[in-house]
C-alpha cells in the first residue's frame, strides 16, 4: 500500500488545525484552563476535545500544512480560540476585581492567598467570589455549554484561511468594558453599605476626637460587610447567571453565530 505525501498532509492538517483552536480555548477557559490542572492533563484534554469535534466538522481545505498558507490557517484557529476563552475568562475576572473592591472596604485588602487558578496571590475576597462563581458556572453546565459552542464554531466558522476579522477585536473591547461594569455591579451593595458605615464613623470621631476609631471601627466594619456579603448571597447567584449568560452570547457571536 503507498500512501503519498499529499494524503499524509491532509491528514496531518484535518487534526492539527482543529487542535489548535480546542487547544488554544482550554489554555485560557475558565475551569479547562486553571493553573491547579497538570498541564498533561490539559494536552489530554484538549486532544479529547479535538478528537470528540472532529466528526461534526466539516472538511478543511486542501492546503499544506507548514505551507505559508497552512500557517495563517494555524494564527487564525489560535485567535479563535483565545478569543472565545478569553471572553469567559473575563467574566471571573468581573467576579475578583469585585471582590476586591469590596475587600477594599472591609479591611481586608491585605489578606491574600496563594490563587491555585491563577498561580499567583490574591485578596481573599476575590479568591472566595471566584469559587463561588466556578461553583456556580459548573452547576449551570457551564462546561458543557462550552463544548457546545465550540462544536458549533467549526460549523459556523470553519477552518480556512478567512476567519475572524475585525468585528472579533471590537467585540472583545466591548466586553471588556462589561467586565468593569459587572465588577462594580457585584460590589455595589457591599461598598455602598460600608460606605455609610464609614461616615458614620466619620461622625462620631467628629463628636469624640478622644474615640479610637481604628480599634473600634475595624472589627465593627469587618462584622457589618460579613453580614452584608451573607444577605447580598441571593442577588448574587441573579448576577452571576447574568453575567454568564451574556459572556455566553458573546461566545457566540465571536463564533459567528447570531449569539
Amino acid at each position: 500500500m503507498q500512501i503519498a505525501s499529499a494524503e499524509i498532509a491532509a491528514w496531518v492538517g484535518a487534526f492539527l488545525w482543529p487542535l489548535t483552536r480546542v487547544a488554544a480555548l482550554v489554555s485560557v477557559a475558565p475551569v479547562f484552563g486553571a493553573r491547579s490542572l497538570p498541564r498533561r492533563v490539559r494536552l489530554m484534554l484538549a486532544l479529547a476535545l479535538t478528537w470528540a469535534v472532529l466528526p461534526f466538522a466539516p472538511p478543511v481545505p486542501a492546503v499544506e500544512p507548514f505551507s505559508p498558507a497552512g500557517l495563517l490557517i494555524v494564527a487564525q484557529q489560535i485567535l479563535i480560540g483565545l478569543s472565545m476563552g478569553f471572553v469567559l475568562r473575563l467574566a471571573f475576572a468581573a467576579l475578583e476585581l469585585g471582590g476586591q473592591m469590596i475587600g477594599t472596604q472591609m479591611g481586608l485588602s491585605f489578606a491574600n492567598l496563594v490563587d491555585p487558578q491563577n498561580g499567583s496571590q490574591s485578596p481573599l475576597l476575590s479568591q472566595f467570589y471566584s469559587l463561588l462563581g466556578t461553583l456556580v458556572f459548573l452547576s449551570l453546565n457551564g462546561h458543557l455549554l462550552v463544548v457546545q459552542l465550540l462544536v458549533d464554531s467549526f460549523k459556523t466558522l470553519p477552518v480556512a484561511t478567512v476567519g475572524a476579522d475585525r468585528d472579533v477585536l471590537w467585540a472583545l473591547v466591548a466586553w471588556a468594558s462589561r467586565t468593569f461594569a459587572g465588577a462594580v455591579l457585584i460590589s455595589l451593595p457591599a461598598v455602598a453599605s460600608l460606605l455609610v458605615v464609614n461616615l458614620a464613623f466619620g461622625v462620631m470621631t467628629r463628636a469624640a476626637p478622644q474615640l479610637n476609631i481604628f480599634a473600634v471601627g475595624f472589627p465593627i466594619t469587618l462584622i457589618l460587610g460579613l453580614l452584608v456579603l451573607l444577605y447580598n448571597l441571593p442577588t448574587l447567584l441573579y448576577q452571576l447567571n447574568g453575567l454568564f449568560d451574556e459572556a455566553f452570547r458573546t461566545v457566540g457571536q465571536l463564533a459567528g453565530g447570531d449569539g
